[in-house]
């Protein structure tokens, strides 16, 4: 049987980083948004021993066991006691290494397509583990729903007061090393400065909301972002931020006509990135 699924990228409308845990894990505070910019992946299921393949359209993506989509099959049928063989064909539309989450999405949709193929599925709470085991911000991607996240990005306060903000998203072609931006980050904050109340009663006052203390970090090495960051705001964008560890930047505009004259006038001045609108989704429990 071959399953069909869209996994959607997500950006953080703010993130900010509390402390620095025994473990080597930062504790945040961080509202993720899904955005329509999808992965869709194609799932074969038969029997087969276990065994896990996969390919992908795109060539600088790995197809083995350094891609997480692989992993999240090849850990799911070793949990669930499977003998089941999984293949896995991805076609690539989030950009990689671009901050936008792009690796958890697709193994977090994995998770979830075969959770839902097996007659014995996991329970909720030991797919959150089994999620969590792949990377920090993997479980989000189980629900892709408008989230603050917490802890080391696992758990997930639920809302659905985002409005739909409407986005131009611009990757310059540069690679932001996100072990590097940790590690490197000077901690200032002992407790989170943005709630989430905040952003229910006034959802447009972005100048309250939009936030990443990651961008200490990354902007004097990379000044490409803060560049992007004054392009949006000139181009009529109401707040502009970097997503994640980066270095795709993002504007908030009011109307979808408004970012794609502004996603226009990018693609003509900004040649060597990747530009895309695109919108806040998965707001439906």
């Amino acid at each position: 049987m071959i399953l069909k699924i869209s996994v959607p990228a997500k950006i953080n409308l703010w993130l900010e980083v509390i402390r620095k845990r025994h473990d080597g894990y930062h504790d945040i505070s961080s509202l993720m948004l899904p955005i329509s910019v999808f992965d869709n992946i194609s799932i074969d299921v038969r029997p087969g021993g276990g065994l896990i393949s996969m390919t992908c359209d795109s060539p600088e993506i790995p197809s083995d066991d350094r891609n997480l989509a692989w992993r999240a099959a090849d850990l799911y049928v070793r949990s669930s006691n499977s003998k089941a063989a999984v293949n896995i064909h991805l076609e690539k539309h989030i950009p990689w290494g671009a901050g936008l989450g792009g690796g958890s999405a697709d193994a977090g949709g994995v998770l979830v397509a075969l959770n839902s193929f097996f007659e014995s599925a996991l329970p909720p709470g030991d797919l959150e583990r089994l999620a969590l085991s792949l990377g920090a911000d993997v479980p989000f991607f189980l629900h892709s729903r408008p989230a603050l996240a917490t802890g080391i990005g696992e758990k997930l306060q639920f809302t659905d007061k985002v409005p739909d903000y409407r986005l131009l998203l611009i990757k310059p072609p540069v690679t932001v090393p996100t072990g590097w931006v940790y590690q490197s980050l000077k901690l200032t904050k002992e407790l989170p400065q943005i709630r989430l109340s905040s952003l229910s009663e006034h959802p447009w006052q972005l100048q309250h909301l939009i936030a990443n203390d990651l961008e200490s970090v990354t902007v004097p090495r990379f000044p490409v972002i803060a560049e992007l960051k004054r392009w949006l705001i000139r181009q009529g964008a109401l707040a502009a931020s970097m997503s994640g560890s980066g270095p795709t930047v993002f504007g908030i505009f009011r109307t979808a006509q408004a970012a794609e004259d502004a996603e226009t006038i990018a693609k003509k001045n900004w040649p060597d990135c990747w530009v895309h609108t695109a919108e806040v989704v998965g707001h439906q429990i």
